[in-house]
C-alpha cells in the first residue's frame, strides 16, 4: 500500500479546504436567500453562525482527521478501540455514505453546468427557449453523458493524489476563479438598472431580523456552506501535518467561503433587476435566469462562458472532496491502492446515479433524503465521537497542536453541548421544513 501523503505546504490545505466548501450553494442559493431575507439584515444572523458554528465544525473535522492520521471510518473505529466499545466500523460507515450520496447527485449537477458552459461559450443561449430548454435537458439521457465527464474531470484530479492531485489543482483554479467573480460583479455592476440590485442585497429591511424564518435560513446556510459532512474535511484534515494551525485555517476557510457567496451575489442580482427578471426565483435563478441575462447583454456570449466556468471551478474542487473522502475510506478497509479504489468508486457512483440523471423525481427525492437526514446525520456522528467518546485532554491537545493561542475549555464545552444540540435541531428542522442548508 502507497504511503500515506500530507499537504505540502498550509497554503495548499486551506486553499483545498476553501475548494472543498465553496460549492453550488454559495453561486446557487446564498444570493437569493440572502435577497430574500432582508438584504444586509441576512448578513447579521449568517456570519454569527459561520463564524461561531461553521469555524467549530471546521475545527472539529480538521483535528478528527489529524488526530488519527486516517479518515472518519478508521478514526472512529481507532477511537472506539480505544475506549473499549464496540461498532466503530458501522457507525464510522454512515458519513461516509452520506458523503458519496452527494458525489452521486453532486455530479449530475456538475455535469449540467459543464453542458451550459459549452452552450454559453457556442452562443446557443441565444437561439432557445431557456425555460423550456432546461425543462428538456434536465431528466433526459442526454444528461447521462454529461454527469460521465464531471466524473471522469474528478478522477483525473483525485488519480494523482493528495499533492500533486488535490492541493496542485486547488491551488490554480481557486485563485482564478474569485478573480473570474470578481470581473464578473465589476461588469454587472456597470449595467444599466444595476443599483436596484445592490439595494435589493444590501438596503437592510430591519423587520426580517426578527422573523424566525431569517434566522433559520441563515443558520442552515451557514452550516451546509462550509461543508460540514462529517467525512469530506475529516480526510484532508487526516493529510494534515502536526505544525498546521487548525483554528486559523478553519477561520480562513469561513471567510474565503463568505467571500465566494457575496461576490456571486454581486455579479447575479445587479444583473437580474438590470434584467427585469425574478430575483426571488430560486433554484431555477442558475439554470435559467442567469443564460437570460447573458443572452440579453452585450458580449454576453462571452461572459456567460466565463460564470459558468467559475461555476464549474467552484463545483469540481467540491467534487474532487467527495469523491477522496470515500476513496480514503475504501483504501484504510479494503487496503487496495489509490487509483483501484478511485475506479471502483467512480464507475459505482456513475452507474448508480444513472436514475437520477433520468428522472427529476428520484433526483429531487434523493437529493432531499441525503442533505436532509443522511449526511448532517453523518456530521453529527463525528461530532459525538469526537466530543463524547474521546478524552477532553486529547481533544484539547490536537486542536491547539501548531496554534499560537490556545482553545480551552470554553471551546470544547460549547462545542461538546451547544454544538452538537444545535446540529440536532438543524436536522430536526431540516426534515419538519423540507430542508434548510
Amino acid at each position: 500500500m502507497n504511503k500515506r501523503e500530507n499537504f505540502k505546504s498550509s497554503k495548499g490545505f486551506i486553499l483545498s479546504c476553501v475548494g472543498a466548501a465553496i460549492g453550488l450553494g454559495n453561486i446557487w442559493m446564498f444570493p437569493y436567500r440572502m435577497g430574500s431575507n432582508g438584504g444586509a439584515v441576512f448578513l447579521i444572523p449568517y456570519l454569527f453562525f459561520v463564524l461561531v458554528l461553521g469555524t467549530t465544525g471546521l475545527i472539529t473535522e480538521f483535528s478528527f482527521g489529524r488526530m488519527f492520521g486516517k479518515g472518519n471510518l478508521e478514526g472512529t473505529r481507532l477511537a472506539f478501540k480505544e475506549r473499549k466499545l464496540w461498532g466503530g466500523r458501522l457507525i464510522g460507515i454512515v458519513p461516509v455514505l452520506g458523503l458519496f450520496g452527494i458525489f452521486m447527485f453532486y455530479n449530475v449537477v456538475v455535469g449540467w453546468i459543464i453542458k451550459y458552459f459549452t452552450i454559453s461559450a457556442s452562443g446557443e443561449f441565444k437561439n432557445v427557449n431557456l425555460g423550456d430548454y432546461f425543462e428538456s435537458f434536465a431528466g433526459s439521457n442526454e444528461t447521462i453523458i454529461w454527469n460521465g465527464i464531471a466524473i471522469f474531470i474528478t478522477v483525473l484530479i483525485v488519480w494523482f493524489g493528495v499533492v500533486k492531485g488535490i492541493e496542485k489543482i486547488n491551488k490554480i483554479i481557486m485563485p482564478m476563479m474569485f478573480i473570474i467573480l470578481l470581473l464578473l460583479a465589476v461588469r454587472s455592476l456597470t449595467l444599466d438598472g444595476a443599483m436596484e440590485g445592490i439595494k435589493f442585497l444590501l438596503v437592510p429591511q430591519w423587520e426580517y431580523l426578527l422573523k424566525a424564518t431569517t434566522w433559520v435560513n441563515a443558520l442552515g446556510q451557514a452550516f451546509f456552506t462550509v461543508s460540514i459532512t462529517g467525512c469530506c474535511l475529516v480526510v484532508y484534515g487526516s493529510y494534515t501535518k502536526k505544525e498546521f494551525n487548525i483554528p486559523r485555517a478553519a477561520i480562513y476557510t469561513a471567510i474565503f467561503d463568505t467571500l465566494a457567496a457575496l461576490l456571486s451575489g454581486f455579479v447575479i442580482m445587479p444583473a437580474v433587476f438590470a434584467c427585469g427578471l425574478d430575483p426571488l426565483a430560486g433554484p431555477p435563478l442558475l439554470f435559467i435566469t442567469v443564460p437570460t441575462i447573458f443572452a440579453s447583454i452585450p458580449g454576453g456570449q462571452i461572459l456567460g462562458a466565463f460564470f459558468f466556468f467559475s461555476v464549474f471551478l467552484a463545483a469540481i474542487s467540491s467534487s474532487i472532496a467527495m469523491l477522496e473522502g470515500p476513496c480514503e475510506a475504501l483504501i484504510s478497509q479494503a487496503k487496495l491502492t489509490r487509483r483501484k479504489a478511485i475506479l471502483i468508486l467512480a464507475l459505482l457512483g456513475f452507474i448508480l446515479s444513472i436514475p437520477l440523471d433520468l428522472n427529476m423525481n428520484i433526483f429531487n427525492n434523493f437529493t432531499n433524503f441525503i442533505t436532509i437526514i443522511l449526511s448532517p446525520i453523518g456530521a453529527l456522528i463525528t461530532m459525538i465521537v469526537f466530543y463524547y467518546v474521546l478524552k477532553k485532554e486529547d481533544v484539547l491537545k490536537e486542536i491547539n497542536t501548531g496554534n499560537s493561542k490556545e482553545l480551552g475549555n470554553g471551546f470544547y464545552y460549547f462545542a461538546k453541548y451547544a454544538f452538537v444540540l444545535i446540529t440536532i435541531v438543524i436536522i430536526i428542522l431540516g426534515i419538519i421544513l423540507g430542508g434548510i442548508g
